[in-house]
C-alpha cells in the first residue's frame, strides 16, 4: 500500500506490513520504537511549528462552552503530549487515548469507543473531526458522527463516508457545530420512529 493507507493507523499494523514486505531482521517492538523515536525528535525540532490555522481559536471556544474534549490518536501519548504543550493547548482537554491503549488501532473503532468510555459519553453523542480515511471509518464504526477534515499534510484520503467535509477550521465554530449536532440528533430520531 501507498504511504497514504497508513495515515491515522496504529504503528504496529503499519511497522508489521513494512517488516514484511521489505523483510527487514529488526523486531516488531524495535521497529515501532524506532519509528516513534524518529518521530517525537521531529517533533521536538520544530520550534516555530504552529497548528493549523483556526484549530486553537475552536479548541478554546469548544472549551469556554464547556464541550469536553479529546485528543484520541493512533500517536503515542508522549507524541500527543509533545504536540499539546508545543501548542499550548494541553489543559483544554479532558483527556487524551491513544491507540497503543487499545488492542485494535484505527481503523476498527476502540480508540473512539474507550475515550467516549473514559468521558462518560455515548457514541451517539460524539464529534470526531478526522483527517484521515482510517480515522472516518473508525469513528463511524464507533457510531460517531464524524467530520472529515482535508489534511493538506495528510495525503489524499478519502474522507467520503464522513459525515460532512471541511477544508478548513475557519469553516466551523461552536454555534454550528452545535446546531449540526442537533440536526443529526432530530435526524436519528426521526430514523428511529420510522422503523417502529
Amino acid at each position: 500500500p501507498r504511504q497514504d493507507s497508513f495515515v491515522g493507523t496504529a504503528s504496529r499494523p503499519m511497522w508489521l506490513h513494512i517488516k514484511n514486505k521489505y523483510k527487514l531482521n529488526q523486531s516488531l517492538e524495535e521497529l515501532v520504537e524506532m519509528g516513534r523515536t524518529s518521530y517525537m525528535d521531529y517533533l521536538l525540532s520544530q520550534e516555530n511549528e504552529k497548528p493549523m490555522p483556526g484549530v486553537a481559536e475552536l479548541i478554546k471556544e469548544l472549551y469556554r462552552n464547556n464541550v469536553k474534549l479529546v485528543v484520541a490518536s493512533s500517536a503515542s501519548i508522549k507524541n500527543i503530549e509533545i504536540v499539546l504543550k508545543m501548542f499550548n493547548l494541553e489543559r483544554f482537554f479532558q483527556t487524551k487515548v491513544s491507540g497503543d491503549e487499545v488492542n485494535n488501532g484505527k481503523p476498527a473503532p476502540d480508540t473512539f469507543l474507550y475515550a467516549a468510555k473514559i468521558i462518560g459519553a455515548e457514541p451517539e453523542e460524539c464529534i470526531v473531526i478526522e483527517d484521515s480515511k482510517n480515522g472516518v471509518e473508525a469513528a463511524k464504526s464507533a457510531r460517531m458522527r464524524c467530520i472529515g477534515f482535508e489534511n493538506p499534510n495528510s495525503g489524499k484520503q478519502d474522507l467520503s463516508s464522513a459525515d460532512m467535509v471541511i477544508s478548513s477550521f475557519s469553516e466551523t465554530n461552536y454555534q454550528k457545530l452545535r446546531q449540526i449536532y442537533q440536526r443529526w440528533q432530530k435526524e436519528s430520531s426521526t430514523r428511529v420512529l420510522q422503523t417502529d
